[in-house]
Formats: structure tokens, C-alpha cells, sequence
């Protein structure tokens, strides 16, 4: 199974926390040792009103200009298409009909997701999502960074800080992600040398960094790559014919699963968004 580049730290699990619900009992919390969240003290005289939304910890930049382009985004009552909008420090701005602020302080969260959780901030029908698996006592308002389906599990970062969500999620930054494949037959060597040099699918090429067996196992993959194109990993392996059992992601952006089992979370140590912070720089 391909390695993970070695510039991910040593994390360590704290007390569990308390559960939100009782269905939720099987799924206790962790959290690791954690700096205070980092404050944001931006001022928003002038700010895009993108940025301004992102920074209310609703989505990304670049989700919040769709908002806005949409007009789901008003300043003052009125509809404002405009992204690049300047916003005024008296402006007042709603989303969705709701009054929104820029978070006081910026949070990230680090999960092990389990199957059958949505990887949204909320779902119109009514299933279990990602954020049922958190603590209340978060009170900041955080979204999934990127999104796993809802069988895949695995690491999983979530955060109100709409500006490294961006950039995390941009293409040109390559962020490396390593995922644990189950497949239901052995994988033959020539259909992973297809994979290591990329598959041509209907949405274009699939580049991958790295592919091999997991300790000599047929039917288990380790596959490395920075593109996150939507069910990526699986479409790779059904164009050859080959069914997903498992999917697992187990290292994102020099983050590792250590100590952090299934269905549990922790907060980012402050080491930790430094280093988020320098791959994007």
C-alpha cells in the first residue's frame, strides 16, 4: 500500500465527550490536544461578499459565490448577484432569509466517518449527517471540507474557515489523499498498471500518484491521488469491471486516522492548521 508522505504529525486521543442523542451511543466522541481556535479578527469593511459568507462558516468561497450568483445571498433586503460585491461595515446580509455574521473564531474538526452518514451540513430527507456525529458543546457553525459518499469512510475535516476549505479543495494545490480499497475479486497486475498510469473516464483522464496491493492482498488496493472528482476512486475501479466492497480514506492533506476510531472526532492541534495552511500557501 502506497506510504503517505512523512510530514503528517502524531496525534493523541483525549477523554470521549458525551453524545448528542441516544442513537448516537455507539458513535462516542474523542477529542486531541488542541490549541484555543484560532480567532478571526478580519475586518469586513471591504470584504468580497463571498468571502464574507464563507467567513459566516456557511461553505467555501468558491460554494458562496454560487449562492450569491443564485441569489440565495441578500445585503439589506435586496438580492446582490454580484460575488466581488463590497461589503459595508452597517451592511446587513442574510442568507436564505436568515441574518449571518462572520464567526468569531475559526474551529477545525478532524473525523473518522463512519457508512451510512451524509456528508452534508443537512439533508432535505431527513437521513443521519455528519454533523449528527459531533458534540453540542461546538457552537460554531462548520461544514464538511470536500465530501465522502455515504458509504465510503474515513477521514473526513470539517471547519468554519471558508478560505482553507477553498483552497484545500482547489486542483492546483494537490492535496494527497490515500484511500483503503476493498474490491469484490483480485485486481490483476495489468489492470493496476492501467490505474498507476491513469484510466481515460467520460470525465477525462484520472491521474493517480501512487497504486499497489496492501500486504500482497489481491482484492485490496492502496491508491494515492490529489484529484477529487466525484466518486472518483470507485469509477476508476468499476471501468475495469471490478465492484467496490470497502472504502476507506486514510490520510488527507498530511492527516493520519491515529488514535481516532470509527465515528469518533477530535479538534485540530494548532501544529496541525499550520501545516494545512503552509500546503496551501
Amino acid at each position: 500500500m502506497p506510504k503517505p508522505p512523512n510530514n503528517n504529525r502524531k496525534t493523541r486521543q483525549g477523554p470521549k465527550r458525551n453524545p448528542r442523542s441516544k442513537r448516537q451511543q455507539s458513535f462516542s466522541k474523542a477529542r486531541g490536544k488542541a490549541a484555543q481556535p484560532l480567532r478571526n479578527t478580519q475586518e469586513v469593511e471591504g470584504m468580497r461578499l463571498n468571502k464574507y459568507v464563507a467567513h459566516c462558516g456557511i461553505c467555501s468561497r468558491r460554494q458562496a459565490a454560487e449562492y450569491v450568483k443564485e441569489g440565495q445571498v441578500t445585503v439589506n433586503g435586496e438580492k446582490v448577484a454580484e460575488p466581488g460585491y463590497q461589503v459595508k461595515e452597517d451592511d446587513k446580509i442574510a442568507f436564505r432569509g436568515k441574518l449571518i455574521r462572520p464567526e468569531k473564531r475559526l474551529v477545525y474538526v478532524l473525523l473518522n466517518k463512519p457508512k451510512d452518514y451524509i456528508t452534508t451540513v443537512k439533508d432535505e430527507r431527513g437521513r443521519r449527517t455528519v454533523l449528527d456525529l459531533l458534540d453540542s458543546t461546538i457552537e460554531e457553525r462548520i461544514f464538511p471540507v470536500g465530501r465522502l459518499d455515504r458509504a465510503t469512510t474515513g477521514l473526513l475535516l470539517l471547519t468554519n474557515d471558508g478560505e482553507l476549505a477553498d483552497k484545500l479543495a482547489h486542483p492546483s494545490n494537490k492535496v494527497n489523499k490515500l484511500y483503503h480499497v476493498v474490491l469484490d475479486k483480485p485486481v490483476a497486475p495489468l489492470d493496476l498498471d492501467k490505474i498507476r498510469n491513469g484510466l481515460e473516464l467520460e470525465d477525462g483522464k484520472a491521474p493517480v500518484d501512487a497504486a499497489d496491493y496492501v500486504q500482497g492482498k489481491k482484492n485490496e488496493i492502496g491508491i494515492e491521488l490529489h484529484i477529487g472528482r466525484n466518486r472518483i476512486v470507485r469509477r476508476i475501479f468499476e471501468h475495469l469491471g471490478y465492484q467496490v466492497v470497502r472504502l476507506d480514506r486514510v490520510y488527507y492533506a498530511g492527516l493520519t486516522k491515529k488514535d481516532l476510531p470509527r465515528g469518533r472526532w477530535r479538534y485540530l492541534e494548532e501544529q496541525e492548521v499550520i501545516m494545512l495552511k503552509h500546503f496551501t500557501h
